[in-house]
């Protein structure tokens, strides 16, 4: 693996998910992006959460006060699974709806020259994922290399 990318939020599974794609890059002297999903809701929220304060402190925040809050929490979280391992690691901060989650890891994947991705999955019944889609399935599917997939639990 020379470069891979862990598609990640705060959880056991994405901690467990993030400690395999350590030992990977680690063990192949490869280097990791990271992205770090922020949904819209949770978007929106922190943007109205910002400008609330904003409006008590008489500062006015925008769209970048979010994504480096956001990528400041993805550094702490890698740090404490990566520890001192001696790793490239690159964090992207990606915003967008769940079901738009598979594409932007593909073409977050493509866009930085990935050629492993690690992704959560949910666990499923075939009409669950008929009715409700699965990001790790599409990106499986829609990635051409090697994927290693955790299910959430």
């Amino acid at each position: 693996m020379e470069r891979g990318l862990v598609s990640l939020r705060e959880s056991a599974a994405h901690r467990d998910l993030l400690a395999e794609a350590v030992s990977c890059a680690a063990g192949s002297d490869g280097d990791l992006a990271v992205l770090w999903h922020l949904d819209d809701d949770q978007y929106e929220e922190d943007v109205q959460t910002l400008e609330a304060v904003g409006r008590i402190e008489n500062v006015e925040y925008d769209h970048s006060t979010i994504v480096e809050g956001a990528a400041e929490d993805a550094q702490a979280f890698v740090e404490s699974v990566a520890g001192e391992a001696d790793l490239d690691v690159q964090i992207i901060v990606g915003v967008g709806s769940e079901t738009a989650q598979a594409e932007q890891i593909l073409e977050t994947a493509d866009e930085y020259g990935c050629d492993h991705v690690f992704v959560v999955g949910n666990a499923r019944s075939p009409t669950g994922k008929a009715v409700f889609g699965d990001t790790a399935q599409q990106v499986i599917l829609g990635f051409d290399g090697f994927t290693t997939t955790k299910l959430a639990e």
